[in-house]
């Protein structure tokens, strides 16, 4: 097999699998696939509520670039979805999972329809009431 093949048949399995969401934490991704752009939805779980959540989680998002939005739910957690390029999603997914808000407590943060894209949906992260 030719080099060239070999390079782009790489080149779909890693646009495969980021598509799929299976890349995105694998050690080595060059600068370039770092900047893919990604959607993905969260909940983050705990006492999320009353402790200004929605407030710091818009605060990182914006200090990241990121766009998206965030709001609390009927029950008790905090939703939302970021857009971005996928190393500063991945980083922003780790503030969600450990750190939040000053007061906060969180017990476990769940992302879903993690998906690549080809243009932002939002123009800035928003607080939905």
């Amino acid at each position: 097999m030719q080099a060239s093949a070999r390079l782009a048949g790489a080149g779909l399995l890693l646009a495969f699998l980021g598509a799929l969401g299976c890349a995105g934490r694998a050690p080595g991704l060059s600068m370039a696939e770092g900047d893919t752009l990604i959607s993905v939805d969260y909940e983050v779980f705990g006492r999320v509520q009353g402790v200004f959540f929605r407030k710091y989680t818009q605060a990182e998002g914006k200090k990241l670039g990121l766009v998206g939005w965030v709001q609390n739910t009927d029950q008790g957690t905090v939703q939302g979805q970021l857009q971005g390029p996928i190393s500063k999603v991945r980083h922003m997914q780790e503030w969600l999972e450990t750190r939040g808000s000053p007061k906060s407590h969180i017990d476990k943060a769940n992302f879903n329809n993690e998906k690549v894209i080809l243009k932002l949906d939002y123009s800035d992260f928003q607080i939905i009431k």
